[in-house]
């Protein structure tokens, strides 16, 4: 085996803190990366995937980009697919039992979290694997004995389940298993640093008394804070309808950085872009000087993120189709377009918004026009019963940058 050369443990600890919340325990880190200096061999740097959803966004992109970090500085990526937990549904921050997935489900999800996952990781550098490799195998009786190193004591103590429990709601059986499988991965895998957030807290704390059980030294685990979404309110989540999706198109990535709060901008670039501590520190400074603008840090963060989920050239164009719109109050060039060829003259607005799938039914038609949210031909629409006459050419607006052209 090539024995690596890795940087000085204090300038891999450098890197290793930056945005991170906990490292628990931070001395044992060192231990291990001061006997991978010495022996030249990889540590075993984990990150499970709940392939519950497919799409994945900045507030993923914060454990994957630290990950990143570890693989930069020499280190064994491992990233593992949870095509078999994801069966059971991941109960952390969960009031509810999580619906179960199919196996092809959770397939089809992981092969896409994986190809999104490959625009901040060295695909060629990183180990994929599916824990149903391991868990599928297990008997019954290999699960009893599982369960048997854990007391449901210690499980209860979890703040999602003490909260349903005091509040009657159920919580099933299989839910227990969830983090007994996840600690299971880092026996398959032999980890030595398990990396997630910070709602991951007690799954990974489970890997480490597991992995004593099994005779192998514990894994270290690093948390990243959860990211805020663009609400500056709630997690970033789609569930909330607050992300910033890193395969969006390059104009959503632009628009949705620049409706963040400003109190966010600073742990944008920290924990969801590569850019030095120096310019780190450079950024703070501004924020701080109330003569500062902070719009222009927010736009250079907009073109930052395109940049690095699609291209420079791409950054620009955003940039320069948002000013069009919002500054210069254009309308796109590209927009769809939709034809009424049956002769129709005129129809309700919320009938229009639903024809056009700017909404989903009447009744969600009927909010956006009462949150005033709709306009046509740059006039605001907010009358629910009215009829609108249909001209050769209409341009329909809906929140700030969904444009269609109608025409008859």
């Amino acid at each position: 085996m090539t024995k690596i050369n890795f940087p000085p443990v204090n300038e891999q600890m450098d890197l290793i803190k930056r945005g991170s919340f906990e490292i628990i325990p931070e001395e044992e880190l060192v231990k291990k990366l001061e006997n991978s200096l010495k022996e030249g061999k990889q540590l075993n740097i984990k990150l499970g995937c709940d392939p519950s959803r497919p799409d994945l966004h900045i507030g993923h992109s914060v454990v994957l980009r630290k990950l990143a970090q570890f693989q930069s500085l020499g280190h064994q990526a491992i990233l593992i697919i949870g095509d078999f937990t994801g069966m059971i549904g991941d109960p952390s921050g969960r009031n509810v039992t999580r619906p179960a997935l199919s196996l092809e489900e959770t397939r089809i999800n992981g092969q896409s979290y994986l190809e999104q996952a490959s625009k901040i990781l060295n695909k060629e550098k990183t180990k994929i694997v599916y824990n149903s490799e391991w868990l599928g195998k297990m008997s019954f009786e290999d699960v009893i004995k599982l369960s048997s190193k854990y007391t449901v004591a210690r499980m209860i103590e979890r703040d999602d389940f003490t909260k349903r429990f005091k509040a009657g709601e159920p919580i099933s059986v299989h839910e227990f298993l969830y983090p007994l499988a996840q600690a299971m991965d880092s026996v398959a895998i032999k980890s030595d640093v398990e990396l997630g957030g910070t709602d991951q807290k007690f799954n990974l704390l489970v890997g480490r008394d597991i992995q004593r059980e099994f005779g192998l030294e514990p894994q270290v685990i690093l948390t990243m804070p959860l990211i805020i979404g663009t609400d500056g309110v709630e997690k970033m989540s789609k569930s909330y309808n607050n992300y910033i999706g890193i395969s969006e198109p390059p104009k959503e990535i632009y628009g949705k950085t620049l409706s963040i709060p400003d109190n966010l901008i600073y742990n944008y670039y920290e924990l969801a872009t590569d850019i030095s501590n120096e310019e780190l520190k450079e950024i703070r400074t501004r924020l701080n000087d109330k003569e500062f603008n902070p719009r222009d840090l927010k736009r250079k963060l907009a073109r930052t993120l395109v940049s690095m989920y699609h291209n420079l050239q791409a950054a620009a164009e955003a940039e320069e189709e948002f000013d069009k719109i919002f500054i210069k109050k254009e309308i796109p060039d590209d927009i769809p377009e939709y034809k009424f060829n049956d002769g129709t003259s005129e129809i309700s607005i919320l009938d229009l918004l639903t024809i056009v799938n700017f909404a989903s039914s009447k009744g969600e038609a009927r909010r956006l026009v009462m949150q005033g949210g709709v306009s046509l031909n740059g006039e605001k629409a907010d009358d629910i019963t009215a009829v609108v006459k249909l001209p050769k050419e209409l341009i329909l607006k809906v929140g700030k940058r969904k444009f269609i052209k109608i025409k008859t």
